[in-house]
């Protein structure tokens, strides 16, 4: 009989990922608060990863100081290259869309990672396919209904579950910021705020592309570099100086740049511990202990809580839309994930018969972790 310590110890995983799932939604409600107060999202960017590049840089050469791996320009350049499409491409392309759209259908479009995912590895030959199996086939079709789910959620809000005044994407500083041409009538509003929400969505889902692409080349750099802490650091650093670039570029006011004791520091605050230091390093243990398939199976429990916070803190209100479209890409996020994970285990049968064998065998093809979830947002 498991004493009780094993018991919880073995329930610790679970709590860990919901409470990541949390973080994460909390992150995003919070920058949407800050930026309905005004707070530029290219700033935040900013100053949240300049503050995690702080908070990381020393921390990963105390971690590895036994073991220290050689630099070279190529891995630079590797570096460089994640920063810019895993946090500057990434994070800009997340807060963009949820300034303009709501955390609900962030978490919602977050659900496309792993589809896209498969696409690009089936486009790159990196992941057998074979149309006559059954895996193959329950993942194309998955792949097929999160993105209709996609489409449903961010092209089709329709009626509202709840009363609000306002719709999640416009608040009460936009509107009274919005030109006096325009006029405030129910059908310019509803409009103005349907425009916003399909731009937002498309934003965000630029943001799970992106994550699809991160993916996969983290996970060849981590083979070439297996010191993920400072692959993180070094992330942050680069996309640090790339996010000012952008930043100077397409935030013109000069105010935007000022820090007040407010709800934005609490944002940048969070964004760089929790975001950055914090949900990673969890993530990684779940990872070691669970495996990917495990972490990837709580992220459709984001919709539900940014829904919830959402309505608590945001004052959104839920539509008909969003409700469908949010089932329908969990339908098919759960059936990706399912071939993955029964692809996985005839690998992983398939390479200890072989191992069992006295035959040589030529190496298996490299294994792409499809759900690998360990990211920056």
């Amino acid at each position: 009989m498991r004493s009780r310590y094993e018991s919880l110890w073995e329930g610790l995983p679970y709590v860990a990922m919901v409470a990541v799932v949390c973080f994460d939604v909390g992150l995003t409600t919070l920058s949407k608060a800050a930026m309905d107060k005004g707070m530029s999202h290219f700033v935040f960017v900013v100053h949240s990863n300049a503050l995690a590049t702080l908070i990381l840089l020393p921390s990963s050469f105390i971690f590895h100081r036994t073991k220290r791996h050689p630099l070279t320009l190529s891995l630079l350049c590797r570096f460089f290259t994640l920063g810019l499409i895993g946090i500057t491409l990434l994070q800009n392309s997340v807060f963009t869309g949820i300034n303009y759209s709501s955390p609900t259908l962030g978490s919602a479009l977050n659900n496309l990672t792993p589809a896209f995912t498969f696409i690009l590895t089936l486009i790159f030959r990196m992941e057998k396919f074979d149309i006559r199996s059954t895996r193959s086939q329950i993942m194309v079709m998955g792949t097929l209904v999160s993105i209709s789910g996609a489409l449903c959620v961010t092209l089709y809000k329709g009626p509202s579950l709840g009363t609000n005044l306002l719709s999640p994407s416009i608040t009460s500083d936009e509107v009274l910021q919005l030109p006096s041409v325009v006029s405030l009538d129910s059908s310019n509003l509803n409009s103005l705020t349907s425009n916003h929400w399909v731009l937002g969505g498309l934003f965000l889902a630029i943001a799970s592309l992106s994550s699809s692409v991160w993916q996969i080349f983290q996970a060849a750099t981590v083979k070439m570099y297996p010191a993920e802490m400072i692959i993180v650091s070094f992330n942050s650093f680069f996309a640090t100086i790339q996010c000012l670039a952008v930043s100077l570029i397409a935030e013109r006011n000069p105010n935007a740049w000022k820090l007040a004791p407010n709800l934005e520091l609490v944002a940048i605050i969070y964004s760089a511990f929790f975001g950055s230091v914090v949900t990673p390093t969890i993530q990684t243990w779940c990872l070691h202990k669970k495996g990917p398939v495990f972490v990837a199976m709580f992220t459709p429990v984001g919709i539900a809580v940014a829904a919830i916070m959402g309505v608590i803190f945001l004052g959104d209100t839920l539509h008909l839309g969003s409700l469908v479209g949010a089932v329908i890409i969990v339908l098919g996020f759960y059936g990706v994930i399912w071939g993955q994970s029964k692809e996985k285990k005839a690998n992983d049968k398939e390479v200890n018969v072989t191992n069992a064998g006295d035959g040589v065998r030529p190496p298996p093809a490299q294994y792409v972790p499809l759900l690998w979830s360990f990211r920056e947002v």
